[in-house]
C-alpha cells in the first residue's frame, strides 16, 4: 500500500470517528456543544475532500456526482 493510500485511509477513519461522535439530539444538547462538534466534523470533511481532489483527480468527478445525488433528496424536503 502506498503512502497516499495510507494517508487517505487514516483521514477517512478520522472523519468517520468525528461523525460517530455527533452529539445525540435531545434536551441535554446545547447549541455550543453542537457547534463545536459540527466545526470539528466539517474541518475533517474539508481536509478529506481536499486530499481526494489533490491526489485522485480522475475519481473526483465521479465522487462529486455521487455527493450531488446524495443531497438531491435533501433539497426536495
Amino acid at each position: 500500500m502506498d503512502k497516499k493510500t495510507k494517508e487517505c485511509i487514516q483521514m477517512m477513519r478520522d472523519l468517520v470517528s468525528d461523525v460517530q461522535g455527533a452529539p445525540f439530539p435531545g434536551e441535554e444538547i446545547t447549541s455550543e456543544l453542537y457547534s463545536i462538534w459540527y466545526e470539528h466534523a466539517q474541518r475533517a470533511a474539508v481536509e478529506c475532500f481536499e486530499f481526494l481532489n489533490a491526489n485522485f483527480p480522475k475519481e473526483q468527478a465521479e465522487l462529486s456526482k455521487t455527493i450531488d445525488k446524495m443531497f438531491e433528496g435533501k433539497k426536495k424536503n
